[in-house]
C-alpha cells in the first residue's frame, strides 16, 4: 500500500526546472533510498515530499488523500518528522532538544517524559539527557537529531544525508543502530543518501536520480544488480561495463561478442543486438592458471587476464584485469597474498552467465 505518492511533480527556482517527477510512490512500512548524485534533486523532492517546499505542478497523495491545501499539508506535517543534514540544536540540555518537537505539537505531562526517555534509550544517549548541546561531538549531535524526530512516533521519517560528515566508526554504529530501530518501530522511513553501503544496509526500495528525475525505481537487488542504464550501473558501482554485440540467442541463453572474445549471458536480446554486458565487481573470481588447469570452476566465462592495476581499498583489493577486453574485480588481502598479485602477472578470471546482466544499446 502507498503511503505517500508523487504525480507529474514540477519544482522550478529561479526560472529552472529542478524536479521533474512523473511519479514516485513511497511504500507503507518501508524503507526507502533516494539516490543519486550531487544536484540531482534529492534534498528537493524531499522537502517537497514533507510540505515543506511547495511544487508549481502535480501533486502529493498521503494514504490516498491529496495534499492540496494549507489544511491537508499540515494534518500532513504531523505525521511527519524530517533530520536534516545539520543536527540543527538549540543551546540548551539534550533533554529539551528532544523534548521540542513534542511542544510544539501540544504534548504535555509524563507522556513527554516517556517519549524523550524512549527515545534517548533507542541511540544510546541516555546519559547524556543533563548535557548542553554545545558540548555535544558530530555524532552525538547527531542522535539527538534523531532521537527528536522518533520522538514524535512519526508515521513517515524523512532524513537528508543522515551520515553525512562522521567518522567510519561513528557512522557505521549510527547506521547499524538506525537500521535497528526502524526495523523495531516499522516507521516508514524515505532516506536522501549518495553512499552506496549505506544503501544496501538500510534501503528495501531505491529510486535512482539524476538531472532532477527519476531515472529507475524498484527493489534495492533490482536496482544494484538488473540497472535500465549504463548510468544506473555506473552509479550503482558496476564497474564493468561493456559494449558488445549479440552473437546468437536461443532458450533465453546469448554469446555476446565483445572485442573478439564471447561471453555468455542470460537474456533474451536477438542475434545482432547492440547491448551493454554488466558485471559486478564482486561476482568475478579470480584464481591461479594451476587452479584453472585442475578444473577448480563452474563458471562459464573463463577467460585468462593480465592484472594491469592493482588498487588498495580498505580491506580488499581492486584489481584492473585485461582479458581482452578491460575486467574489474575484487580479491580478500588473504587471497591477494596467496595468489602472489603483482601488476603485470597473468591470472586466470571468471564469472557466471548469471552474473551478466545485458542493457540493450537501442533504447
Amino acid at each position: 500500500m502507498n503511503m505517500l505518492t508523487v504525480q507529474n511533480l514540477i519544482v522550478r527556482r529561479g526560472g529552472a526546472t529542478v524536479l521533474d517527477i512523473s511519479e514516485l510512490n513511497v511504500l507503507q512500512g518501508r524503507i526507502l533510498a533516494l539516490i543519486g548524485p550531487n544536484g540531482a534533486g534529492k534534498s528537493t523532492i524531499l522537502l517537497t515530499m514533507a510540505g515543506l517546499l511547495k511544487p508549481d505542478q502535480g501533486k502529493i497523495y498521503y494514504h490516498g488523500n491529496p495534499i492540496d491545501s494549507s489544511a491537508s499539508r499540515s494534518n500532513m506535517r504531523r505525521s511527519i518528522s524530517v533530520v536534516f543534514q545539520e543536527p540543527l540544536l538549540l543551546n540548551a540540555s539534550v533533554y529539551k532538544n528532544v523534548a521540542l518537537g513534542l511542544k510544539f505539537r501540544h504534548i504535555t505531562g509524563s507522556e513527554v517524559e516517556k517519549r524523550v526517555d524512549e527515545s534517548l534509550e533507542y541511540f544510546g544517549i541516555s546519559s547524556l539527557a543533563k548535557r548542553s548541546a554545545k558540548t555535544l561531538s558530530g555524532g552525538e549531535a547527531k542522535r539527538v537529531s534523531l532521537a527528536r524526530a522518533f520522538a514524535l512516533k512519526p508515521e513517515l521519517i524523512m532524513m537528508d544525508e543522515a551520515f553525512n560528515s562522521l567518522d567510519p566508526p561513528t557512522r557505521e554504529g549510527l547506521m547499524e543502530d538506525l537500521r535497528h530501530i526502524l526495523e523495531k518501530t516499522k516507521i516508514t522511513a524515505v532516506l536522501a543518501l549518495h553512499d552506496r553501503e549505506e544503501t544496501l544496509r538500510l534501503a528495501q526500495d531505491v529510486s535512482v536520480m539524476d538531472a532532477g528525475k527519476i531515472v529507475q525505481s524498484g527493489t534495492t537487488a533490482q536496482i544494484f544488480n538488473q540497472p535500465d542504464s549504463e548510468f544506473v550501473a555506473n552509479f550503482v558501482g558496476t564497474e564493468s561495463i561493456l559494449e558488445g554485440t549479440v552473437n546468437s540467442s536461443s532458450g533465453g541463453h546469448m554469446a555476446v561478442s565483445i572485442n573478439k572474445k564471447a561471453i555468455e549471458a542470460v537474456g533474451d536480446c536477438s542475434a545482432g543486438q547492440k547491448v551493454y554486458c554488466c558485471l559486478r565487481p564482486e561476482n568475478v573470481t579470480v584464481s591461479s592458471q594451476s587452479e584453472q588447469i585442475h578444473g577448480k570452476t563452474s563458471a562459464r566465462n573463463v577467460f585468462e587476464a593480465k592484472v594491469s592495476k592493482v588498487i588498495r581499498q580498505g580491506f580488499f583489493y581492486k584489481l584492473m584485469l585485461d582479458c581482452g577486453f578491460p575486467l574489474v574485480a575484487y580479491i580478500t588481502m588473504p587471497s591477494y597474498e596467496d595468489l602472489e598479485i603483482a601488476e603485470g602477472k597473468t591470472v586466470v578470471a571468471s564469472f557466471k552467465a548469471t552474473a551478466v546482466h545485458v542493457i540493450s544499446r537501442e533504447k
